[in-house]
């Protein structure tokens, strides 16, 4: 059996999560991100500090995803929490962003946030909309062509929503 952890990231981290995040970013079709950050800017994006957390799932020494969490909004609407998630796309299809956001959901509740809110899922990206929908979020809304996706043109922004209370 694999020797496996989610755990908090740290600045340590960023040379193993740079590549994922810049091979997502590159494909074009769910982040929103310019394509010509530095790796230092991309880490002051992704690397949240409290009361947010970044976190990796690691597996054998090897990161295979991360995710960052914490309030959607300052103020009146950090009782809402959000959530982004990066997998490497050569650990795809082995329930990495399952177990990452099996953990989002449970570092939400523990913080006591009353729901999730994804502000921007891409609509051609059916898999992630598929997994956040088992998890139980619900699409309340979609801006038609806010996303300029690499393959399909114009397409959809999902905003998603999880009640927590």
């Amino acid at each position: 059996m694999a020797d496996e952890a989610i755990r908090t990231a740290t600045a340590e981290d960023w040379p193993r999560i740079w590549p994922i995040f810049s091979a997502v970013v590159a494909s074009g079709e769910s982040y929103a991100y310019p394509e010509d950050l530095t790796a230092e800017r991309a880490a002051e994006l992704w690397l949240e500090r409290p009361p947010g957390r970044t976190v990796v799932l690691e597996e054998d020494g090897r990161v295979l995803g991360t995710a960052k969490m914490g309030p959607n909004r300052p103020g009146r609407g950090d009782h809402v929490g959000t959530a982004s998630f990066m997998v490497d796309p050569d650990a795809r299809g082995r329930q990495v962003g399952r177990r990452l956001g099996e953990h989002v959901v449970d570092w939400h509740r523990r913080q006591g946030y009353r729901g999730i809110q994804f502000n921007a899922v891409v609509e051609t990206n059916t898999a992630a909309v598929r997994l956040w929908q088992s998890l139980g979020f619900e699409v309340v809304g979609t801006v038609p062509g806010a996303y300029r996706s690499a393959g399909s043109g114009y397409v959809g922004l999902h905003v998603m929503y999880l009640p927590l209370v």
